[in-house]
């Protein structure tokens, strides 16, 4: 079965690592402009561009022109529908530090008793 184009959802979009690494970076410090994104990522700029153009095409990112640069700043409410996703199985996540909450507190119980 052909995998679905890159630009056909924010899922597709964000599979790939490198663009998962510009909108943390985007998250973190606010909009860049390519050229400083390619010194952070130390990857070629069309590389950059490329993924910038993904991620525009679902409206991760958007671009603002300003003067003869172009400014990208990441548009989080976009990622809802994968926070909404993600959401259905935080119960497995609950779960487990549950079970390892219990687990600590047996053993410094068994400390306890044991007088170690």
């Amino acid at each position: 079965m052909p995998r679905a184009a890159t630009t056909t959802d924010v899922f597709n979009a964000i599979a790939e690592p490198r663009r998962r690494e510009i909108m943390e970076l985007l998250a973190k410090r606010g909009p860049h402009q390519v050229g400083s994104l390619v010194a952070l990522l130390g990857l070629p700029q069309p590389a950059v561009s490329k993924h910038l153009g993904v991620l525009r095409a679902v409206g991760l990112v958007s671009v603002v022109k300003s003067g003869q640069h172009r400014v990208y700043q990441l548009e989080a409410k976009e990622l809802k529908s994968v926070h909404d996703w993600a959401k259905a199985f935080e119960r497995f996540w609950d779960h487990q530090v549950d079970r390892i909450k219990l687990r600590a507190e047996r053993e410094a119980e068994r400390r306890r008793n044991s007088g170690a």
